[in-house]
């Protein structure tokens, strides 16, 4: 782990700015390589809608939230599951069972079972990256909508007055 403080990282996804370019996604299969048929990271349609008179397309960017209290960390049998000090919360293939009990446990969907290899799957935050100063793939300035951000409490916040303003003017 890097010598950093340790406030726990924040992912933040502003579904209303969401085109569903799917950019995300793709960052994420080439960094992660997930089995075939596995997305860490997933965009829905979960629209067209009526908003007033007009037509409105609603995407939404689905992945592991890295919980405060992660159920999938309780669960699993194997402890193949932890949450680190910075809010990041790693699966350990290599000590994973594929017992399913965290994939059953997750609320949200967000941890899958690769059945060929017998072990489940889900968003580590490309934690290897965040080690090294980067960015998660899907939010490294890939997402066209520039919807997707990743950083400190600090960091986030600003984030969020800026987008809040330009929302507001």
């Amino acid at each position: 782990m890097n010598e950093r403080d340790m406030d726990p990282y924040i992912l933040i996804i502003d579904h209303e700015s969401c085109w569903g370019c799917k950019a995300c996604e793709v960052a994420c299969k080439q960094e992660n390589r997930p089995a075939d048929g596995i997305k860490l990271i997933h965009v829905t349609d979960d629209g067209p809608r009526m908003v007033g008179d007009k037509l409105d397309f609603v995407y939404r960017v689905n992945t592991c939230l890295h919980c405060e209290e992660p159920e999938c960390v309780a669960a699993c049998p194997e402890e193949a599951i932890v949450k680190r000090e910075d809010g990041i919360v790693i699966l350990d293939e290599k000590a994973c069972v594929g017992c399913g009990i965290c994939v059953d446990e997750c609320p949200y969907d967000a941890i899958s079972l690769d059945s060929e290899r017998g072990v489940a799957q889900k968003c580590n935050l490309c934690y290897t990256r965040v080690d090294k100063g980067l960015m998660p793939a899907c939010a490294d300035n890939v997402c066209l909508a520039h919807c997707i951000y990743f950083g400190s409490p600090a960091v986030i916040e600003k984030v969020m007055r800026e987008k809040k303003v330009s929302r507001s003017a």
